[in-house]
């Protein structure tokens, strides 16, 4: 690509991260919000977000409502602040020397809170499992965290890429040296 064009397509992906992060953060407040909101209102478990109907369990067994709603508002935050990664990335990647330290720390980190994310989806999928002998319904839930694998993935393309930097910032160093 041209580097106009490279430009254009980095301002483009710039604007949609922070649609994203917006967007995330905007979803995370909204689980945080209903799940607070429960306590004061039982009613409201019966549609939490976007259909989300924990009240069986809210009535029944409370601290697991409390661990399920954790699971989901934590994985909420965990998916909002990758992108909050993203966007730092964006704001200090430079396009013509793009090996920079900082920018592997991101990536690094990045990669690390995609594996959490992942490590995390998994325990909520084993720990929803022991629900459904009971006859819970919790197939609504599950769809909070069935990605864990896409997240597993991506934390290890991640891992790649930051190890890719650190050998671009060594080679970017060396070049520098030598005239």
């Amino acid at each position: 690509m041209k580097p106009r064009t490279n430009e254009v397509v980095f301002s483009l992906l710039h604007v949609l991260s922070w649609i994203f992060f917006i967007g995330l953060c905007i979803e995370a407040g909204v689980l945080i919000f209903n799940f607070l909101f429960t306590f004061f209102n039982p009613i409201a478990s019966h549609n939490i977000y976007k259909g989300l109907d924990l009240s069986n369990i809210y009535e029944n067994q409370f601290p697991h409502y409390i661990g399920l709603m954790g699971f989901v508002v934590v994985l909420a935050v965990l998916k909002a602040y990758i992108f909050y990664l993203v966007v730092q990335i964006c704001l200090k990647l430079n396009l013509v020397k793009p090996f920079d330290c900082k920018i592997a720390k991101l990536i690094e980190k990045l990669s690390f809170e995609a594996m959490a994310i992942a490590v995390l989806s998994f325990i909520a999928h084993l720990y929803t499992e022991h629900f459904i002998p009971d006859g819970f319904e919790v197939s609504d839930v599950e769809n909070y965290w069935d990605d864990g694998a896409a997240f597993l993935m991506m934390a290890a393309i991640l891992l790649v890429i930051s190890h890719v930097f650190r050998r671009g910032i060594a080679l970017q160093n060396e070049n520098d040296l030598t005239v």
